[in-house]
């Protein structure tokens, strides 16, 4: 908006205002804001959340920055229906929408569109009945109207359901009060989501480094203005309790917090966590809400309700009344890149509002990213490390398990070693957790007779076994059947098998050797959801599982107090493909589900099953010198020109035939532009070729850190085949996913 914003929406008119010319970006893929009519006696400014007419329906829009029109005739406009009754989005969150929408090439609207995804919201919650005692006896005095008379006076006004539920009674003995006239009704504002958060509830639990790094991020949170800060600590190093004491002055202050957490649906350790150090729970945002929640929330953070949220990666969209503080936990985690719609990594953006903001921000994890490691080593992080676990605990003793020297028996797949490990901590009476990050029963089956394969429909991946449901799935897609009993190919009976193990194929062998043991799978496929996984994970903190089996959700920063032995079944896993950030993803993965044992002090040990014994990843987990392992990878890397010493994009083109697919990725690579430092590979078919029924060209665009990779990709798009038919181009800036 120009500087004569304020005249441009009538703020400093005296007279009635006139129509005028808005601009207004709806939730749509259009390039920018269109114009419409601001009808005489309302009043929006830049930031309003505004309802407008878009062809015969109606949307949700916001009034956009930019000059007024004058070429255009209000009178030829579409009026905006409605102005919404809530707090404009600020100039800084329309900054950070344009930056986001610039870096991504993403329409704007699209990113405007995560800003207010909570339409019930925008208009203030209605007020609730209450009752207020007046005075008076009734005609008759019983218990239970003794009871109710006890717990009021004049000055403080009840709800209904509450007054009942505090005095022991039924809400027909308060109708007969209110009947004959002991109370009368009052209007009371609705109750907040979430109560506020105490900064001084409890004295902080932290000692010797921990202190030292708590002071470190206090000072720079007291300091004021923008600052990045990387918690560099091992598992169970206190990392969680020293940010807890940034996020106390921010509360002092008088400002927001937001607190990113790669699966906050599972962690409600977390939440308890938070509530025993400032005696309330934050509020939470993620999918698993239920929308009247969800409004509740995001009302709740628009009006500085709400201090402190707590929630997945698109909480970083929330329009907060005075943010003051971002904390992303786990910052190396995948789950903070969305690869739909709008292509963004949480982490990266979250370093960028805090910028926009001008204040703080604090990156945390036990196995930093390359990037974030980088940056600390430059200085653009201030680096706070803890080396050591807090208290007496000390971290698992690591050894790999060679499978080439000890082998499983015949169609098992746990060594010999490893199931003895299992017996003697079963003996213990302590609990172990073997890791696979495969879901499901077998990633694989197949005729013995004619070598059919059970591949999906639809997608270029294989149909995964579940045998718990009694179905083949495709992860991709979601594409399921029963799990047939003959080949439909050759049509034979009882010659199907399983190749390969999933976490229930484990699970089976498990019980085969431990009849006696409690065992758990889990598993984000398994009925139930998230209810079930919070119930399973207090279950196995209880100590009344003996054995967990499991998938990555395991290595979210649980803590399992009585879990002393650790035993990966495919430590070789995630090192089987092209991906150029697979060592990095391997060593993180397992460091941190390795990190689950031994946080209490028990002595622990972890096991790796691997045929790579050599590999430097294995090597670096064991050896217990992450930095050897960080500085040949952070090498690697600058001898590559890769992230974060090169840029990537990738852009994916699929289409509902090959050929469209293949003929428009070609012409996008003839009409790139011949830019010094900046290479196209490619086209080649994506390694799913097919999903979901479209078929899919990949090029990968490589460039120097000072490379001009948007502009590039611009020209390279504009200047390419126009997108007909089934067509469709997505670009993803800084890619996390090479399939």
């Amino acid at each position: 908006m120009g500087a004569d914003s304020t005249n441009l929406f009538g703020a400093l008119f005296d007279t009635p205002p006139v129509r005028q010319v808005v601009p207004v970006l709806v939730p749509l893929p259009a390039p920018g804001p269109y114009s419409y009519a601001m009808p005489e006696g309302m009043y929006v400014e830049a930031g309003s959340v505004v309802q407008v007419p878009l062809g015969p329906r109606q949307v949700i829009g916001v009034v956009w920055d930019g000059d007024n029109d004058e070429s255009v005739d209000p009178k030829k406009l579409r009026p905006i229906t409605l102005a919404f009754d809530c707090p404009p989005l600020s100039a800084e969150m329309r900054r950070f929408i344009e930056w986001v929408a610039s870096y991504t090439l993403s329409p704007p609207g699209l990113v405007a569109r995560m800003a207010i995804r909570a339409p019930a919201a925008l208009e203030p919650e209605p007020m609730i009945e209450g009752l207020r005692y007046v005075g008076g006896q009734p005609e008759r005095m019983t218990p239970a109207r003794t009871r109710v008379l006890q717990q009021v006076n004049e000055d403080v006004p009840w709800t209904r359901m509450g007054l009942a539920h505090a005095a022991g009674v039924s809400t027909s003995v308060i109708d007969g009060l209110t009947q004959q006239g002991l109370f009368e009704t009052v209007f009371l504002p609705p109750p907040p989501v979430v109560a506020k958060p105490d900064p001084d509830y409890t004295a902080p639990r932290i000692e010797g480094p921990q202190k030292e790094a708590a002071r470190e991020i206090v000072d720079l949170v007291k300091q004021g203005g923008f600052s990045s800060s990387l918690i560099d600590g091992v598992t169970g190093s206190g990392k969680t309790e020293v940010y807890f004491e940034a996020i106390a002055e921010t509360l002092r202050q008088g400002k927001q917090v937001l607190i990113l957490l790669p699966e906050i649906a599972l962690t409600s350790s977390f939440l308890e966590r938070f509530q025993d150090r400032f005696g309330a729970k934050p509020g939470e945002w993620h999918s698993d809400l239920s929308p009247r929640i969800r409004e509740k929330v995001w009302r709740g953070i628009v009006t500085g309700e709400v201090q402190v949220v707590a929630g997945a990666r698109s909480a970083l969209f929330l329009p907060f009344e005075n943010l003051g503080l971002i904390i992303v936990d786990e910052e190396h985690d995948p789950a903070y890149k969305q690869e739909d719609r709008v292509f963004y990594n949480a982490r990266d953006m979250a370093v960028v509002r805090a910028r926009i903001g001008d204040f703080p921000v604090v990156l945390v994890s036990a196995t930093p990213s390359v990037e974030s490691q980088v940056n600390a080593q430059a200085g653009r992080y201030h680096l706070v490390h803890l080396p050591t676990r807090f208290g007496e605990a000390a971290l698992p003793d690591l050894h790999l398990v060679d499978m080439r020297r000890h082998p499983p028996e015949r169609g098992g797949f746990l060594s010999p070693v490893l199931l003895r490990a299992i017996g003697k901590t079963i003996e213990k009476g302590q609990q172990s957790l073997l890791f696979l990050n495969r879901r499901g029963y077998a990633p694989l089956t197949l005729c013995r007779v004619c070598g059919h394969r059970f591949q999906c429909p639809q997608c270029s991946s294989w149909l995964v076994e579940h045998r718990f449901r009694n179905q083949i799935q495709c992860h991709q897609c979601g594409y399921n059947e029963p799990t047939p009993e003959a080949c439909p190919e050759c049509g034979t009976f009882d010659h199907l098998v399983a190749c390969g193990p999933g976490v229930e194929r484990i699970a089976e062998e498990v019980e085969r050797h431990f009849p006696a043991a409690r065992t758990i799978v889990m598993s984000s496929d398994l009925l139930g959801g998230v209810k079930r996984l919070r119930l399973e994970l207090e279950a196995i903190e209880r100590g009344d599982v003996d054995i967990v089996i499991g998938t990555q959700l395991v290595a979210k920063g649980h803590n399992f107090p009585l879990m002393t032995l650790v035993g990966i079944v495919d430590a070789d896993l995630g090192l089987a493909n092209g991906d150029p950030r697979a060592a990095e993803r391997t060593f993180q993965l397992l460091s941190q589900v390795t990190g689950r044992a031994g946080r209490t002090g028990l002595k622990s040990h972890g096991l790796l099953q691997t045929y790579q014994p050599q590999h430097p990843v294995m090597q670096a987990i064991v050896s217990g010198d992450p930095g050897a392992f960080y500085e040949r990878e952070i090498t690697e890397r600058e001898r590559a020109i890769l992230p974060p010493f090169g840029r990537l994009a990738s852009v994916i083109v699929s289409a509902e035939t090959r050929a469209d697919a293949e003929v428009h990725a070609r012409g996008l690579r003839a009409a790139a532009p011949p830019v010094s430092g900046i290479s196209v590979l490619g086209p080649a078919e994506a390694p799913l070729a097919l999903v979901r029924g479209r078929h899919r060209f990949r090029l990968l665009v490589h460039g120097r850190r000072t490379s001009e990779m948007q502009a590039f990709l611009k020209t390279m798009v504009s200047q390419g085949p126009k997108v007909r038919g089934s067509v469709h181009v997505q670009i993803d800036i800084d890619p996390q996913s090479f399939l």
